[in-house]
């Protein structure tokens, strides 16, 4: 086994999440002799070709980046081949590949922003703030065949506060997700770290984190206060929670509750058109905090009354 400054590592990643991982290993001292990202895209209204966030921090750095189209090309497998990894590592990247997650001798890794089992999935931030969570973490895990089922490597527990919303999460979760891995790729260069099978776990206890798609986001007023506000704080602040006021489309940002009887229906609202907007829910009231309508930018409450005519 290789000490850990001289353990060939082959990094793959896309936004700012993976970015805090990569610095982490360089600012560790380790190997990595290329860094895998997606193709640059169209982005912007003048549909400018972007470079993602790991691409611009390996450039800035001087690492080897390849940018394959297809993961089972030809020529990115021979280049990978080429390369001869001891160890692969995966942060906030797409599907990969059999062929590319088995080709190291010492596998492939990844760090997933759950504790695993829990959360599988796409978005495992945003679902485990919509559903209440007051705790998540991140783990590290060895790939295998079906997505975040590989044996758990480490794990690192996470307070979700009153106050967190997916945006804030997500900084708290790359940050310890990032000293994880250094500490998970330490542990494989030692061989110190049991691998702790997912396998034994009851299917039915786990709670899943499917990708959200844009007919996801919008509020289901019959729902309680509570649990719409925990809708609002687990889309902000992208992709955002989606809603009508009268004949425009808004996305909330951030909110408030209180729980009363009523006979509002739920969904309806009322304002004062100084301090509040606030729309009928099941069991009370979702007052509105920031909020952006269609064709506007993004404000506070008080700030969107002024010119509100509703």
């Amino acid at each position: 086994m290789k000490p850990f400054e001289q353990l060939r590592i082959v990094f793959f990643g896309t936004p700012d999440f993976a970015v805090a991982s990569l610095n982490a290993l360089v600012d560790a001292g380790s190997k990595v002799v290329a860094v895998v990202t997606a193709p640059d895209k169209p982005a912007g209204r003048g549909k400018h070709l972007q470079a993602s966030a790991v691409k611009q921090y390996a450039v800035e750095k001087g690492l080897l980046l390849l940018q394959p189209e297809k993961m089972k090309a030809p020529d990115f497998l021979d280049e990978l081949r080429g390369l001869e990894a001891d160890l692969q590592v995966v942060v906030a990247f797409r599907m990969m590949p059999e062929v590319v997650w088995n080709m190291p001798p010492m596998g492939t890794i990844n760090v997933h922003g759950s504790l695993l089992p829990q959360y599988r999935g796409a978005a495992p931030i945003n679902w485990a703030i919509i559903n209440g969570e007051t705790e998540t973490g991140v783990t590290t895990f060895k790939l295998k065949h079906q997505i975040d089922t590989g044996d758990i490597l480490l794990q690192q527990r996470v307070p979700i506060t009153p106050d967190d919303n997916a945006g804030t999460l997500h900084d708290k979760l790359m940050a310890a997700g990032a000293s994880l891995l250094v500490v998970t790729v330490k542990g494989l260069a030692l061989n110190s770290l049991p691998e702790i099978p997912q396998d034994t776990v009851d299917e039915t206890t786990i709670k899943h984190a499917p990708k959200i798609f844009k007919d996801d986001t919008f509020i289901n007023w019959s729902k309680p206060a509570a649990q719409i506000h925990n809708f609002i704080r687990g889309l902000s602040p992208y992709p955002a929670a989606c809603a009508v006021l009268g004949d425009k489309s808004i996305k909330i940002f951030t909110s408030d509750f209180v729980l009363e009887n009523h006979t509002a229906t739920p969904g309806s609202f009322s304002t004062d058109h100084t301090i509040y907007l606030r729309f009928a829910t099941a069991d009370g009231w979702l007052y509105v905090k920031e909020l952006q309508q269609e064709g506007k930018k993004r404000m506070d409450i008080v700030s969107f009354l002024r010119g509100f005519r509703g």
